[in-house]
């Protein structure tokens, strides 16, 4: 049976995706957080079940995650520099997905050779997962989202996917390891059997990705013809990133990812420290998890109908006010479990419109390259909008660590002092609500959305025109 035709999106312009087309897309996504959240919960792990010092660890992860960033602009260099008509970005989810598979086992096999070898291990393992393999599968395939289609409508339900299945992984994630691990004796060993079984499952998401995935804005079956394919000139890398920070739209975008990245991590390894200590167990972090499924979901199922009623920064800004709004009422009542639930519930869904539409405001500030300066580097673009969110995520796990170590964390201890109590209150809710008010001033900036459309028309002409 022939398959229907696909329409235009209301700025005319014609769509290209068709649901196997998002799923296979959203794979990328399950296999990128399944990793991202895996390192948020190890700073437990190294803590609490290989019991290395919490400073140590957290000088060790920042470390990691600041070499990390650098490997973005490294990676986008390569990528916007390959040869014309070979493919840029689709293959890297292959080449670096299974070798992400096996660094996921690796990661938790540290050996008991001392505190200095054991962090020795633990910086190259992490180094090896998060700058290269990790790397090179996230900024080829947040490019993806810009060369896939031309239509903002179909690269917002883009986003929507890749964030609903991101977060499904994560969520998996955030409810099972610690009460899996745990039920089946919670030691080293078992932690190990638990990444074995997560590396095959990125191995085969990442391979789902690259069988799906296309680097041209036509439907899949489609003829591709030399004019589906734009080729631009590589720009030099120091050129590319000074043109960058003069597009002011792509700033915001940077630090925008950088405070969501911050908050994200955060949120990742916050839960079970306040479970364990201000609840006394850390398996509640299950429940919470499956509590938090229902702004998940209700995020998933409000956010496009938000989009198309408020606009992007509308819709971002009444998010963040909710995030703002939660952990002020959670001051208030932070050692109640019923309350850390409930208004956890409208955090959770305060962080999802951003999961969602930080590629799509991404692509629009990469579309005003095209309009600045002729030229979208989309690699380069995004690499170093990421390099920004992995200097977050960095952040936001060693601010853990370090808050930690500064009130002494002992992870012996039965019951924790008032010192590490106020700790676990700051990095899990007034490190956050910090968070949600710098990234409402700052989208509250971005004013391109209602821009765009007329700065299409333009580059179309300039291009009818043979002009730059």
């Amino acid at each position: 049976m022939a398959k229907k035709p696909l329409g235009k999106d209301k700025f005319g312009v014609q769509k290209v995706m068709r649901v196997s087309d998002y799923f296979g897309d959203c794979t990328g996504q399950f296999a990128l957080n399944a990793i991202s959240t895996l390192v948020g919960q190890l700073t437990y792990f190294y803590t609490d079940k290989v019991y290395m010092a919490a400073g140590s660890v957290a000088t060790m992860l920042l470390i990691v995650k600041v070499l990390d960033a650098f490997t973005d602009l490294i990676m986008g260099n390569i990528i916007d520099h390959t040869k014309p008509g070979k493919e840029k970005y689709r293959p890297w989810m292959l080449k670096a997905g299974i070798p992400a598979g096996i660094m996921i086992v690796l990661l938790f096999c540290v050996p008991n050779v001392g505190s200095a070898g054991q962090i020795a291990y633990a910086l190259i393992t992490n180094l090896l997962l998060s700058a290269v393999c990790y790397t090179a599968m996230a900024v080829p395939y947040t490019s993806l989202m810009t060369v896939r289609t031309n239509s903002q409508e179909e690269r917002g339900t883009m986003g929507i996917w890749r964030s609903a299945s991101g977060y499904v992984s994560g969520f998996i994630m955030a409810i099972c390891i610690i009460p899996i691990t745990n039920a089946l004796g919670g030691t080293q060993s078992v932690w190990i059997k638990f990444g074995f079984v997560l590396g095959i499952v990125v191995i085969l998401a990442a391979l789902i990705c690259y069988l799906t995935g296309r680097e041209t804005a036509t439907e899949a079956g489609a003829e591709v013809k030399a004019e589906d394919i734009k080729e631009e000139d590589p720009v030099p890398f120091k050129e590319a990133i000074g043109k960058l920070f003069h597009n002011k739209y792509w700033v915001i975008v940077l630090i925008v990812n950088l405070m969501a990245c911050i908050l994200y991590s955060l949120t990742a390894s916050s839960g079970t420290y306040y479970c364990k200590w201000i609840f006394g167990n850390d398996n509640l972090v299950s429940v919470l998890g499956g509590v938090g499924l229902i702004p998940t979901l209700l995020g998933f199922i409000l956010v496009g109908p938000m989009i198309k009623k408020l606009g992007v920064v509308n819709t971002l800004k009444v998010s963040f006010g909710m995030g703002i709004a939660g952990n002020v009422l959670l001051l208030f009542t932070r050692d109640i479990f019923v309350c850390y639930a409930v208004f956890g519930c409208i955090n959770t869904f305060a962080t999802i419109p951003m999961m969602c539409l930080v590629g799509t405001m991404t692509a629009m500030s990469i579309d005003f390259n095209e309009y600045k300066y002729g030229n979208r580097m989309v690699a380069s673009s995004n690499s170093a909008s990421s390099f920004g969110g992995k200097v977050g995520s960095g952040v936001g796990s060693a601010a853990i660590g370090w808050i930690l170590a500064i009130v002494g964390y002992d992870a012996t201890l039965e019951v924790a002092p008032a010192t590490t109590k106020t700790a676990i209150y700051g990095f899990s809710i007034v490190m956050p609500l910090i968070m949600f008010i710098i990234m409402f001033v700052l989208v509250s900036q971005f004013d391109l959305e209602r821009k765009l459309p007329a700065m299409k028309e333009e580059i179309a002409a300039r291009e009818a025109a043979g002009q730059k």
